[in-house]
């Protein structure tokens, strides 16, 4: 049954997503391998973060490698072909190289000769802010056919002497088609972005960059890695989350029963466990996969989507609630119906 949006559509056209797609890599990193590396057990990861296991890039994959694949089972799903794209967006904070793009090496590697491509490095709110310029894009009546893609290789930053960090990540691409429509009720109904740069130290990667260039000796090694301030990252995740969601359904006149599903950024099965209670959300409307996967960073969000649809967790009218914390800070959601 497709609802009637309450919010009406910002123009004459629609943005909704008709396809989906996600690759993992074959190799996987249990709890249990982790304990032969540093200090930790199974328990107490699982306890703390809910993970089990993730998957982890090999030597001849790279984030364009598998954002590529994500991207060829997106377009499929579609029903399009590559020629019909007329954007890429690759979200991402482990690109193929300095420059050019993971976008464009995508863009080449499927074929899509009509596509222009970029990057987004808006860490784990990378996807959303994607899905928020695709929207935009589209309703302009610029543009047709959007793909927007979330890769990250982050056992490339990660490091696996540090037991508060190395449980989390993992490898990983998700990718999604939106499409412009002139009729029916389905498509992107809000969107809502933010950032705080005054909280970059909570979560970062120092090196390499223009401050702290290749060949300049680091004053802290340990740099080239991501850092993350576990308890005040838990805290700031929730609250801002919360006051997002609250944000959301009220621009759009909804209530919790009229989401079907929830899908936040997987960063921690705690945190999300912590937003559901507090927005008095049913266990079932709420997505996690991280126990599977870790936190993949802007794939988290494209690869939970693909999942729900294969799955049928969400079918065509379905009103569905996206919505991630990141590293900049930055943290932003998506309001769709399917």
């Amino acid at each position: 049954m497709v609802i009637k949006p309450k919010i009406p559509f910002p123009g004459p056209y629609k943005a909704h997503v008709t396809g989906t797609g996600s690759f993992l890599p074959k190799k996987i990193l249990t709890n249990e391998d982790l304990t032969k590396i540093v200090d930790t057990s199974d328990e107490w990861i699982i306890s703390r973060t809910g993970i089990r296991e993730r998957h982890i890039a090999s030597d001849d994959e790279t984030t364009a490698t598998i954002a590529t694949e994500a991207a060829k089972k997106a377009i499929e799903d579609a029903g399009l072909s590559p020629e019909e794209i007329d954007l890429i967006i690759v979200a991402t904070i482990t690109p193929e190289m300095g420059f050019p793009s993971t976008a464009c090496f995508v863009q080449d590697w499927i074929g899509a000769k009509n596509a222009w491509a970029f990057d987004l490095a808006a860490a784990c709110s990378g996807f959303v802010y994607a899905m928020s310029i695709a929207q935009h894009f589209i309703i302009s009546g610029r543009y047709n056919n959007i793909l927007i893609i979330g890769a990250e290789t982050l056992s490339r930053i990660t490091d696996y002497e540090d037991r508060v960090s190395c449980i989390l990540f993992g490898d990983g691409a998700g990718a999604v088609v939106i499409q412009r429509s002139e009729t029916g009720t389905r498509g992107i109904m809000y969107s809502s972005c933010t950032s705080d740069g005054g909280g970059w130290t909570t979560l970062n990667c120092k090196a390499y960059g223009s401050r702290n260039p290749i060949g300049k000796p680091l004053k802290d090694p340990k740099d080239v890695y991501m850092t993350i301030r576990g308890k005040e990252t838990y805290h700031l995740a929730v609250r801002r989350i919360v006051e997002l969601i609250d944000e959301c359904l009220e621009k759009c006149e909804l209530s919790v029963d009229d989401i079907k599903m929830f899908i936040p950024h997987q960063m921690n099965a705690r945190i999300i466990e912590s937003v559901g209670k507090r927005l008095k959300l049913p266990p079932e409307k709420v997505f996690i996969n991280i126990d599977k996967y870790g936190n993949t960073s802007a794939a988290t969000i494209p690869i939970a989507i693909d999942e729900c649809c294969k799955q049928g967790k969400v079918k065509q009218g379905d009103i569905v609630l996206l919505v991630a914390f990141g590293g900049g800070l930055t943290w932003g959601a998506n309001v769709i119906q399917f």
